[in-house]
């Protein structure tokens, strides 16, 4: 006597599993121009790009409220930093465009590292989040912005070293 499959686990039609369409479709990095940060978006990419997914690298900008007191053009700074990401980026894809190809996009956002981040990743309704380690010796102690997006618990996250 035949045994009929369960329904969850059945590939027919009636199921609503579509051979081909699972996986995610929105990968998210997050940059800040580190070397740990450069990695996860290598890692992101090769992720998207073997998933098909779109790869959206997002750069938030910090807002130094303090930056007046002392004079320094904060606004400026990390605008170039921006530019400076996204023309890497540039350079990069058009490298390796003849090897392979894989659909991109580069954002930015200004204000608090993990609140950019979620709210993009919300925003973009992202199926997995991937960051660098942080490198900064204080974020053991008060947690870093990688920590705080895994503890947030509405993203697969993803901690490149």
């Amino acid at each position: 006597m035949a045994q009929e499959k369960s329904p969850e686990w059945s590939t027919d039609a009636r199921s609503g599993f579509e051979l081909g369409t699972d996986g995610p479709r929105v990968v998210m990095a997050g940059v800040d121009g580190s070397d740990a940060s450069w990695r996860a978006v290598a890692y992101a990419g090769g992720l998207a790009r073997r998933q098909g997914a779109l790869l959206a690298i997002v750069y938030v900008q910090p807002l130094m409220t303090m930056s007046t007191v002392y004079g320094a053009d904060v606004q400026s700074t990390t605008a170039e930093v921006a530019d400076d990401i996204a023309r890497t980026l540039s350079e990069h894809s058009e490298k390796v465009r003849d090897v392979y190809a894989v659909r991109w996009k580069f954002l930015t956002r200004r204000g608090d590292a993990y609140t950019g981040l979620a709210e993009t990743a919300d925003e973009l309704k992202a199926d997995a989040v991937i960051v660098g380690a942080s490198e900064k010796a204080g974020h053991r102690l008060i947690g870093s912005v990688a920590v705080r997006l895994v503890k947030a618990g509405r993203w697969p996250v993803t901690v490149v070293p």
